[in-house]
């Protein structure tokens, strides 16, 4: 038991120590060798858990930016009882806790998809199924509340979900580029109040 615990700390600090490359470099400029110096692990460790550079990339999507999304935009909306006001809760969170270092290396998500997606199959793949899983979730949640009365009936909670994830996603790319918080507050404002405007 104790082995597989090991084992598995091991795994997860080299899937931590890539994902803090691929967030700084991109993947393609990722160092395998810096990966495992600030693990402080060897490369035959490192290869024990992930055969290739793209494996370890294919796990850090599906791993850690999957649980990223999870947990910060699908969990929190699930059987809360009001979704539009706990949405709003969490595009402010997400935006107002910001730091520097967010604006210089921009969203982990957005970068891997704009960097890779035209590239390799097996990552367009694996970030499309984050960005759905992160749709769904916030459709789900947006039917729910269209359902209780909440808000109004005659939107599309699925394009609504898709404006939303689209407008965070975009204007975390416009606050890297601007290397200005200002793109992102302005975001918050016009998500704030459409959602407002859903309600009845």
């Amino acid at each position: 038991m104790s082995a597989r615990r090991d084992s598995a700390r091991t795994r997860r600090l080299v899937l931590e120590a890539a994902f803090d490359q691929v967030h700084r470099r991109g993947f393609q400029a990722a160092s395998l060798t810096e990966i495992v110096a600030a693990t402080g692990l060897t490369k035959g460790a490192l290869y024990h858990h992930f055969p290739s550079k793209k494996a370890l990339g294919y796990a850090v999507v599906e791993e850690l930016l999957a649980e990223l999304v999870e947990e910060t935009w699908v969990k929190p909306l699930q059987d809360c009882p009001d979704p539009v006001g706990r949405l709003k809760e969490l595009i402010t969170r997400a935006i107002d806790q910001a730091q520097p270092v967010d604006l210089l290396l921009g969203c982990p998500i957005n970068n891997l998809a704009l960097e890779m997606s035209s590239v390799d199959e097996g990552f367009r793949r694996r970030i499309q199924r984050i960005y759905e899983r992160w749709r769904q979730g916030t459709a789900e949640a947006l039917r729910r509340a269209r359902d209780a009365g909440q808000v109004r009936g005659d939107f599309d909670p699925a394009e609504a979900a898709l404006f939303i994830v689209g407008s965070l996603a975009g204007c975390r790319s416009l606050a890297k580029n601007a290397q200005s918080l200002e793109p992102m507050l302005a975001c918050r404002r016009s998500l704030a109040r459409f959602l407002d405007g859903l309600r009845t």
